[in-house]
């Protein structure tokens, strides 16, 4: 008879397709989850990230045992927790005898170390698997990049779409072209209502959580008022039915617009429970493709969903194990400004940040384009660390893992790493904020003007950073026609840009 085996599950591998449950004997072997104070505060999460987190782990603890598995189950409150994976296995290894521990591999940089010196040190054979929900292996993403001097996105899409055949037709792309993406930037009609997201009223075991989160994390950025997230399997579901029907034949439409005080529009917000492991990818995109060919979605619309999430979340993570741990320490711009307490909810006559920010500080959530376009536009354009802009998107957002957080941060929002994942800086003036929104109609700023103390500052932030970064952007082909027109001002005009530029940022720090 085979020995007994542990099987340690982590927060964010809730799913019985984990390739650390594959081959498990229900009646010999253990499965251990623990709830870490450590992990709960490396960063301060947001309440409500805490919430749902804790929550879908304590759901997927009891559909384990309901389903007649042996589960140890650590929770923050035990009285003889300890402090970290490695002491809490340690400690459950002896007491329960076994020898041999299998963990599916993290997913975040930090943990692997750990975990593969511990394999190094411990007396139990410590064994370190694939995850394999993703639809490309590291191993792939290092051979699709190998020789490639610029690692495009768009092209490692094509790759995995021919590969799996998704929305394909006779070896070339469905419609005609790869991209759809020039058809997914309308504004929004004033008179045009998305329906409301799918809601879930907390149970005992979230009411637990919510209230142990309460007490024992009351400084955490974020509230908890009004948590109605999808913290099961079944709940998870229920919400990515709801988007096929109701959300995803306008999605595409609308993915770039925002409006005020109203967060939800037409996006999924299923990256919560992929990145958890309650929804696997490749359901998710089956699902939006049978829409398709069921015309119940444009194709404009699926091909755009499935792009974030057979594309881009992908990408990131292979770029992501690529280049750890070097990726961390990119700086390419030398930018050291400290992040604005507006991030944390300081007061800011810009309403288009505080409309973000109170999206966020209310829901742990806001869509791409205000965590691109706003949030991280803003950063990018006053020099913000990117130590302190990576921290502040890692711990305020619930679908916020290293894995998925850094490569965005470094790559797309502050181009830390040179341009290694975008052609270049996503940098973008006020015109842009209020052609896709309506945030400038509420703003004591006038968008129209470019500088003095009524204009929008990312006007004249965006001609600023520009002149600031002179001798690292200037040779970038794409950033030509903003240079030739920088280049073209008259002098008293570039004076009266810096000017404006340095007051505001003097009253911002």
């Amino acid at each position: 008879m085979p020995s007994p085996r542990l099987r340690l599950i982590l927060g964010d591998q809730l799913s019985l397709n984990i390739s650390s449950l594959k081959d498990i004997d229900p009646e010999q072997d253990l499965i251990l989850m623990c709830e870490l104070h450590s992990e709960a505060t490396y960063v301060a999460h947001h309440k409500k990230k805490l919430v749902l987190v804790l929550s879908a782990m304590r759901h997927f603890a009891k559909t384990l045992k309901e389903k007649g598995y042996r589960v140890c189950y650590r929770r923050l409150d035990d009285t003889d927790r300890y402090s970290d994976f490695i002491r809490e296995v340690e400690h459950i290894l002896n007491a329960s005898g076994c020898r041999h521990c299998v963990i599916t591999r993290p997913g975040e940089y930090r943990l692997l170390q750990q975990f593969q010196q511990w394999q190094q040190t411990s007396d139990a054979h410590i064994e370190l698997r694939e995850d394999d929900r993703f639809l490309s292996s590291t191993d792939d993403f290092r051979d699709w990049a190998q020789g490639r001097r610029q690692l495009r996105m768009e092209y490692f899409y094509r790759n995995l779409r021919k590969r799996y055949g998704i929305l394909m037709h006779e070896g070339k792309p469905v419609g005609g072209q790869w991209n759809f993406d020039s058809s997914n930037r309308k504004a929004m009609p004033a008179d045009l209502t998305p329906p409301a997201p799918a809601r879930f009223e907390p149970d005992s075991i979230t009411q637990d959580v919510i209230d142990l989160i309460q007490t024992g994390f009351p400084d955490h950025f974020g509230e908890l008022d009004d948590f109605h997230y999808a913290v099961t399997r079944a709940q998870a579901l229920e919400v990515l039915d709801q988007f096929i029907r109701e959300r995803l034949p306008l999605f595409g439409d609308y993915q770039d617009a925002m409006r005020q005080q109203d967060p939800w529009l037409f996006h999924s917000h299923l990256s919560f429970y992929i990145n958890l492991g309650l929804l696997e990818p490749r359901e998710v995109i089956e699902a939006a493709e049978t829409a398709y060919q069921q015309e119940k979605a444009p194709l404009n619309a699926v091909e755009g969903f499935i792009r974030q999430i057979l594309g881009w979340r992908e990408y990131v993570r292979g770029l992501y194990w690529l280049q750890m741990p070097a990726y961390k320490e990119g700086n390419y711009l030398k930018a050291d400004r400290p992040l604005p307490g507006l991030y944390w909810g300081q007061t800011t006559a810009m309403n288009c940040l505080h409309q973000c920010v109170e999206d966020t500080r209310r829901h742990a959530y806001a869509h791409h384009i205000q965590r691109l376009m706003v949030l991280g536009n803003f950063a990018l354009l006053i020099g913000a660390n990117p130590a302190e802009v990576n921290e502040w998107y890692l711990l305020v957002y619930a679908d916020a893992y290293e894995w998925v957080e850094m490569p965005n941060v470094q790559g797309m929002i502050l181009f830390a790493d040179g341009g290694l994942m975008a052609s270049k800086p996503y940098a973008a003036s006020g015109a842009y904020i209020n052609r896709m929104s309506d945030y400038c109609q509420h703003c004591r700023y006038d968008v129209k003007q470019k500088t003095g103390a009524k204009a929008c500052p990312f006007n004249y932030l965006y001609w600023d950073f520009l002149a600031r970064n002179r001798e690292q952007l200037e040779q970038n082909p794409r950033l030509g026609l903003a240079y030739r027109n920088l280049n073209k001002m008259s002098d008293d005009a570039r004076e009266a840009i810096q000017e404006s530029a340095r007051i505001f940022l003097q009253q911002l720090d």
